[in-house]
């Protein structure tokens, strides 16, 4: 392909890599001058409707750390990093202006705040879209999106058998050194963002670092250095230290890694070490994870309204006062309390909590569990939008679980944490 005479950018969303990344190997394959840019919303930094802010210290701290490191690797690429927060088309405007951009490389995007932004990219500047996001692809999947299955095990075993997942791309070769520009905006810091600092919980589960180094470095040492893969399954629902889990939800959640590039180094562990229900369980959890995408986008704007997908007219309430107390940890089941005040002062939670706080906020109290879901989306560290709304429809009983199912939060704390081990660590610090 020839080289247009023209500057290509690269939009970066939640694909923070330079790694298996289409748009950043096709923009270098097509154009002479490459800049890469990254937006920062401002009203993420805003209350929402629902009183949270969309991002909260512990995510943009985590997120900062991502960019400083895109940008040291984009610089070794010789690619500056153009991180930026205020307006977006005002943005596009200027780098257009300056920079002579006539094209625009990104992540494919259906969800409504993601489409908005789409739509300021200025005319005169072509799009080109990729599905990065994907352990499928959406060409290679044996259905159309529309007819996606409302229940995940019958999409598991559809893609299971038909579909191959496709081969990572490798980092790409670098530009000539003249491409990087004299000066770039700095990266925000917390302060300018309007954060205080975040000082590290030592009983977090996640004490890691944002990037794409980082997550290398964890699978590196879940996979190669400890055998941790080989025993996934068993210790998934731990919810002490950061030996339970893989936690590569922290890096997907921002694309610091590829479901693509876990796979295949999941393919390659079963072949030198050893195959069995933990490595397989762990590609189970990337499909859960597409299957969450998948129904985001069969359904659009129906992820978030009260009724779900099913449209169910329950009857919800929005008592402010039960609120507050699902979010400081002071609800009547401890094993609640202990999950939230975690997520309150470390931006994490286990997956196993999760799901209890979520049902006993939706399915004990009856409270609108769009609610929840803002809160989840302001602090979890690895919020992902598809799976966030997709796990809260599902625990609320409006959205892909069959048996619309409750939890016994006390069963399911005897049987998670049965010495009381968790709920101690947690429930020795109040909020207040």
């Amino acid at each position: 392909m020839q080289k247009a005479k023209t500057t290509g950018l690269v939009w970066f969303r939640n694909d923070l890599r330079v790694r298996d990344q289409h748009s950043l190997s096709q923009t270098i394959a097509a154009h002479d001058r490459v800049i890469a840019v990254y937006h920062l919303p401002e009203h993420w930094l805003q209350p929402t409707q629902w009183g949270f802010k969309k991002m909260e210290r512990f995510r943009a701290a985590f997120l900062l750390q991502t960019l400083a490191q895109l940008q040291k690797d984009l610089a070794k690429l010789n690619i500056s990093l153009w991180v930026k927060v205020g307006r977006w088309g005002a943005l596009l405007k200027e780098l257009q202006e300056t920079y002579n951009v006539t094209a625009i490389y990104g992540q494919k995007e259906w969800t409504q705040e993601e489409l908005d932004d789409n739509a300021l990219i200025p005319t005169g500047i072509e799009k080109h879209w990729h599905y990065d996001q994907f352990l499928f692809h959406p060409d290679d999947i044996p259905m159309q999106v529309a007819d996606v299955p409302e229940v995940f095990t019958v999409f598991r075993k559809k893609c299971e058998k038909h579909v191959s997942v496709r081969l990572a791309l490798p980092v790409p070769s670098p530009m000539p050194k003249e491409n990087l520009l004299t000066s770039v905006p700095k990266l925000p810091t917390l302060s300018s963002l309007g954060y205080e600092k975040v000082t590290e919980d030592k009983r977090t589960a996640i004490p890691f670092e944002g990037g794409e180094q980082a997550a290398w470095g964890r699978l590196e040492k879940y996979f190669w250095n400890t055998n941790q893969l080989s025993y996934y399954k068993k210790t998934r629902n731990g919810l002490l230290g950061k030996k339970y889990s893989s936690k590569f939800s922290i890096w997907l959640a921002f694309g610091s890694i590829s479901p693509v590039s876990i796979y295949h180094e999941v393919k390659k562990y079963e072949k030198e070490v050893t195959k069995n229900d933990s490595t397989y369980w762990l590609i189970f959890e990337l499909i859960w994870r597409d299957y969450f995408k998948y129904i985001s986008k069969k359904h659009g704007n129906a992820i978030f309204k009260l009724g779900g997908l099913l449209q169910k007219d329950y009857t919800w309430k929005t008592n402010q006062k039960y609120v507050q107390q699902w979010i400081d940890g002071a609800t009547p089941e401890p094993f609640v309390n202990a999950n939230m005040r975690e997520l309150a002062l470390t931006g994490f939670m286990s997956n196993r909590g999760r799901q209890n706080v979520a049902s006993f906020f939706a399915k004990e109290w009856h409270l609108d569990w769009r609610i929840g879901a803002a809160y989840f989306e302001a602090m979890l560290i690895d919020y992902d939008i598809h799976s966030n709304y997709g796990n809260w429809m599902y625990n609320a009983g409006v959205g892909n679980d069959p048996r619309d199912r409750k939890f016994n939060v006390a069963w399911q704390a005897e049987r998670y944490d049965p010495n009381n081990k968790y709920q101690k660590t947690w429930l020795q610090t109040t909020l207040f």
